[in-house]
């Protein structure tokens, strides 16, 4: 039997729960769901909510209006004008927007209101940097690199106010921080990753130098997890990103005597103690 050291922080986090948690309580009552994105970035969870008769919406004109008709807004959240179209909409609506998000959309339109140049440190295409810009009242600017951070040029007529997406690596966070700060003399600085990313990653990458193999489980889609199989790569060579059991090769472990596993934000917790044992056993 090997050493397994599965991550404490692994699996979903406080606003993921809240979410999932809110579809699941009204799939059980007569209204139809609908959710605006899927919830969380689970293809296993996604699936089990259609079973239970949610469907995933991708665009509020897809919306089939109607007093039984309730849509959910996801975790990630989503722009200002999108919640204004819903509104309009004859819909129930709820809103399962992380907290932690829902605070960065208030930070980005005060700020952007005062005419500050807002820069988003986090991936562009990703649905909850999506969001944030959409609530800022002038153009942002999204940074996801060092080499973006060092080609950006900031207008000095205007204050720089700096955000992160809740999951982006912390310490590459910094770094671009770092970098801005030489190029501005008037920035605001907002470090808004989510408390638990900075742990699950910190805790990610101590059990990732303490083992021959690491294990990150999470959906092929999900941000958190893709930085989290980066931050394992960095420390542990034999780093492995899986969905769920099916994707474990366990021919590749044969020669490990210690296997550290960690999971993203999105990954229920019966698919990370379904990979721990079966690791642990075999």
């Amino acid at each position: 039997m090997r050493e397994v050291i599965t991550a404490k922080s692994a699996g979903f986090c406080f606003g993921v729960k809240r979410a999932v948690d809110m579809v699941y309580d009204e799939a059980g009552k007569d209204n139809r769901v609908f959710t605006l994105g899927p919830i969380i970035h689970n293809e296993q969870v996604v699936k089990d909510l259609e079973k239970k008769g949610v469907k995933v919406l991708h665009s509020v004109n897809d919306i089939d209006e109607g007093a039984n008709t309730t849509v959910i807004i996801r975790s990630h959240g989503v722009s200002e004008e999108i919640v204004k179209k819903l509104e309009e909409k004859n819909v129930n609506i709820i809103d399962a927007t992380c907290p932690f998000v829902s605070k960065i959309h208030k930070i980005v339109k005060k700020e952007s209101q005062e005419g500050r140049t807002v820069v988003i440190v986090g991936s562009d295409n990703h649905p909850e940097v999506e969001g944030i810009k959409g609530w800022c009242v002038n153009k942002p600017v999204v940074l996801e690199s060092i080499e973006e951070a060092e080609k950006f040029t900031p207008d000095s007529e205007k204050k720089l106010c700096v955000v992160s997406q809740t999951t982006f690596n912390y310490k590459k966070f910094k770094d671009i921080v770092d970098i801005l700060s030489k190029k501005s003399y008037d920035i605001d600085v907002m470090n808004t990753i989510c408390n638990a990313t900075e742990e699950r990653q910190t805790e990610a990458g101590t059990i990732a130098r303490q083992s021959d193999a690491m294990l990150v489980i999470g959906g092929k889609h999900s941000s958190n997890t893709q930085k989290l199989y980066e931050i394992c790569r960095k420390e542990c060579e034999n780093t492995y990103f899986i969905q769920t059991l099916d994707d474990l090769d366990l021919k590749q472990f044969q020669s490990f005597r210690s296997v550290g596993i960690t999971a993203g934000a999105s990954t229920p917790n019966n698919i990370i103690k379904e990979v721990q044992s079966y690791v642990r056993n075999e």
